[in-house]
């Protein structure tokens, strides 16, 4: 058969140094296709290419066989092509329903009947999310729904999915790949990328992947499994498992008590929840979406205020506090690692060096000092060394990396500040297995070094490998604590569901 698209000798380079060099790649009618490799493998500036949102610098693109180059999204979406982007491209001052119909609206609009159009339409996904809400109140998951629902209503012929699934419950994951496969049903050809590489090997039929820009491996599906996806990926392989389980020996001991936090309220998200954190701990905390897990947390970082009346006590070393903005939080050495990268982690039009040094220049100890550039080049390749930070130099801009790497810019940017309390929003949300192995290694250093860490994740198995103790939050409680010893992913979504 004639694939509908085949993409031949494509190549791309920035300021010289090559995203992709000469990948050859093809998709069928009605496949679903997975696009695999590490963080800056070029699987996104590949897609992106066909998707007509980065014009390539070589090869040629065919569409039905025919040779077509389009010099903008909106070009290749005429042409039948959409793709679901890893950072959302919504309008966060429209709703959802504006959102999705942006672009194809009818010349007369009444906005009731766009609701309601936009309800069925959501529905029939079995996406729970208010049309009338504005985007920017949204949460990570939700707008990455309306981004999925976005590319379907167009009836694209072919729609690439750039992570789709990295805010997504297992849940809303489940309706989803029944979506993909309907899909699929119509003669819908989908490029699925994924870093969750059980997902590629549950739903796609055909595996190609990618590193440094090259081509390594593609076939069948069935010619795969784990280890092999990953010595494709990595050109090696990873020494030990990622996940593997813990036994009472490699425990930490709980410390001193560094945050007790004691019937804290604030509207309907977070209600009278209670815990505590140890400093030389890795407490992780494990929620579905709409849980409160990061609204409890985003009040002790000061980004949100707790209820004023009867909101409860917070208390950090021993001391009441009561945060009203993120700087205080910082001078008390709290640092709150965002799930949000590319709205609250980064400013994307500066440099990595110039991130990592607002980092610094947050932090109390450096308050009136003189910013020098030497000063800022040495901070930057002290931590692109620390972390292991892969860019062209510290000249680049963090739009400019892959997320993996824009990922580690937000923890250096954070750990510049030598905190005491560092908490962890999911930290390895849309990052590839070599990237996850290294951020986890930084977060078992910290709390190593004696630091109270806590980590937000809804992976259960980086939450049971990780976490010394875990928490679970439901409907705005903390509603159980469980050693990764005794505990299973049956009883931590038991206790997070029931």
């Amino acid at each position: 058969m004639q694939p509908i698209v085949r993409m031949e000798r494509i190549s791309k380079a920035y300021r010289g140094v090559p995203a992709v060099r000469a990948v050859d790649f093809d998709l069928q009618e009605g496949e679903i296709h997975a696009l695999l490799g590490e963080n800056g493998a070029g699987k996104s500036t590949l897609t992106k290419m066909l998707a007509g949102a980065v014009q390539p610098g070589g090869g040629r693109i065919l569409l039905d066989g025919q040779e077509v180059g389009f010099a903008t999204p909106n070009a290749a979406l005429q042409a039948g092509i959409a793709m679901v982007f890893q950072e959302t491209s919504l309008v966060p001052s429209m709703t959802v329903a504006q959102n999705l119909y942006l672009g194809s609206e009818k010349f007369l609009n009444r906005l009731r009947g766009t609701y309601i159009s936009a309800q069925q339409f959501l529905q029939s996904l079995n996406f729970a999310v208010d049309p009338t809400a504005m985007v920017e109140t949204l949460g990570a998951a939700k707008r990455q729904m309306v981004e999925i629902a976005r590319a379907v209503h167009h009836n694209a012929r072919v729609i690439i999915f750039d992570e789709p699934t990295a805010s997504l419950t297992p849940e809303e994951k489940r309706h989803f790949f029944a979506l993909l496969r309907r899909l699929k049903a119509r003669g819908v050809a989908i490029v699925f990328i994924s870093h969750a590489l059980e997902e590629a090997l549950q739903i796609a039929d055909r595996i190609t992947i990618l590193r440094d820009g090259e081509l390594v491996a593609h076939g069948p599906t069935a010619d795969f499994d784990r280890d092999k996806i990953i010595a494709a990926m990595v050109g090696r392989t990873l020494s030990g498992a990622l996940y593997t389980q813990r036994d009472t020996g490699s425990l930490r001991k709980p410390g001193r008590k560094v945050l007790s936090v004691q019937d804290i309220s604030q509207g309907r998200m977070v209600r009278n929840t209670s815990f505590s954190v140890f400093e030389g701990q890795i407490t992780g905390v494990f929620g579905l979406i709409g849980s409160g897990r990061t609204e409890t947390f985003k009040i002790v970082a000061g980004i949100t205020k707790r209820d004023f009346l009867r909101g409860g006590i917070v208390d950090l070393d021993g001391r009441q506090v009561r945060y009203v903005t993120p700087a205080a939080a910082v001078a008390d050495g709290i640092v709150y690692v965002t799930e949000d990268r590319k709205t609250e982690g980064f400013f994307e039009t500066m440099t990595v060096a110039e991130n990592l040094f607002g980092g610094l220049l947050a932090a109390p100890q450096s308050r009136g000092m003189l910013v020098r550039m030497a000063d800022m080049k040495a901070l930057a390749a002290e931590w692109t060394g620390r972390l292991n930070i892969r860019a062209i130099d510290d000249t680049a801009h963090v739009v400019e990396l892959s997320g993996g790497n824009q990922q580690k810019v937000v923890i250096g940017k954070g750990l510049v500040q030598k905190p005491r309390l560092v908490i962890f929003d999911e930290p390895t949300r849309g990052v590839d297995v070599a990237a996850i192995a290294e951020i986890h290694k930084t977060i078992n250093d910290l709390a190593d070094a004696g630091l109270a860490v806590v980590m937000i994740s809804s992976y259960l198995p980086e939450v049971l490998n990780l976490s010394d103790r875990i928490l679970v939050c439901r409907q705005g409680r903390i509603v159980e604590e469980l050693s990764p010893i005794e505990a299973s992913e049956e009883k931590i979504m038991y206790a997070a569901v029931h």
